[in-house]
């Protein structure tokens, strides 16, 4: 089993980020590695229960991912499992996402580590994806805060 863990500072305060990281306008807005879409989903991470989401691919590919928010604890983190699907519809092996906000230096540290992952391999897939993500999210926050 292989773990990540990324980190990166945003100059916005925790409930901004949290409310990015929960909230389903907002998850919507940087979910998914650049280029992918995100039409069909089930995305709240800010209650328990269950979630998902088809990321489309302007190839045409369809990468489908579900799981159940387990942990909300507003602003300071979010956990849930993520299982991806295969094109039988069937779900694989469970690993597990948590999001963490700490106040630093004027803004918010995420700390979002990825456990339980299948071998080195998927982790650095995992990395990359959400490296990809998680630049669309600072985008995001680096932009003023909607009306």
């Amino acid at each position: 089993m292989s773990d990540l863990t990324l980190t990166r500072f945003f100059r916005a305060d925790r409930t901004r980020v949290f409310d990015h990281l929960t909230r389903t306008k907002l998850l919507l807005e940087w979910w998914g590695p650049e280029g992918l879409t995100v039409p069909v989903h089930a995305l709240d991470f800010s209650r328990p229960g269950p979630w998902f989401s088809e990321m489309h691919a302007p190839d045409g590919a369809v990468y489908k991912v579900s799981g159940q928010v387990e942990h909300v604890d507003p602003p300071a983190s979010v956990a849930f499992t993520w299982g991806w699907h295969d094109d039988a519809g069937q779900r694989g092996p469970e690993s597990h996402v948590r999001f963490e906000l700490h106040a630093r230096d004027g803004g918010t540290e995420l700390v979002l580590t990825h456990s339980g992952l299948a071998d080195d391999a998927v982790a650095a897939r995992h990395t990359e994806g959400w490296t990809s993500s998680l630049g669309k999210l600072e985008r995001r926050l680096a932009a003023p805060p909607a009306a």
